[in-house]
């Protein structure tokens, strides 16, 4: 028998400035929302919904995190080859510079503050990469991966398992603990791509155009 999950709190959610927002990233005052259906990049302010910046991306964003003054976008391109790549805000994107992914495979970005972490949602893992994107440590989560932040030294997952299996549900993982998933939030809805804002995560709800923040399972 499962256990039953405490819902999501959520907090807030807006629209999204885009249709199928899929990628999302959150530098401290902005959210950058890579879209899907139009393979674009957008920086949102999060409280007047007023967009200040938007960029083509090399072909698809699937998933970003913010490093420093970048944005990393892990990128869906020719044949769905996928790649890590870095974006200057009022810069644009460092053509000349992109790190395939591990197995050609990968859709989420998360950055715990020193090093970037890649999920592998078919392979249900998360990758620990160093600096020229080779993978250093595996953690094996065992459900398909739609979403991840490190949080202090806490990685958080947004996972998918069906809806038959009770849809999307939250795992948290030590950064030095035992490397196993604990369950600990149930999602009304797919939450695609985790952000951290402070005490809080962002997510989209896909199907929605939508974006919500939620307060941080404990």
């Amino acid at each position: 028998m499962e256990t039953t999950l405490r819902p999501l709190e959520e907090l807030v959610r807006i629209p999204a400035p885009c249709p199928a927002p899929q990628s999302l990233a959150f530098d401290g005052q902005r959210l950058w929302v890579g879209s899907w259906e139009t393979g674009r990049l957008y920086a949102l302010d999060p409280h007047s919904g007023v967009v200040s910046e938007e960029s083509a991306v090399p072909g698809r964003p699937v998933g970003s995190v913010a490093v420093g003054d970048e944005i990393r976008i892990l990128c869906s391109e020719e044949g769905d080859s996928r790649f890590i790549r870095r974006y200057l805000p009022g810069h644009g994107f460092k053509q000349h510079e992109a790190i395939p992914c591990p197995d050609d495979t990968g859709s989420f970005l998360a950055f715990d503050g020193e090093r970037l972490w890649l999920s592998q949602r078919y392979n249900k893992r998360v990758l620990e990469l160093d600096d020229a994107g080779r993978p250093v440590r595996e953690i094996p989560i065992g459900e398909e991966i739609v979403g991840l932040a490190w949080i202090d030294d806490v990685l958080y997952i947004s996972t998918w398992r069906g809806r038959e299996r009770g849809g999307c549900r939250i795992a948290r993982v030590a950064h030095n603990g035992e490397p196993k998933p604990e369950w600990i939030a149930q999602s009304p809805f797919a939450a695609i791509s985790l952000a951290r804002d402070g005490e809080r995560l962002w997510t989209n709800d896909f199907k929605k155009n939508e974006i919500a923040a939620f307060a941080l399972p404990r």
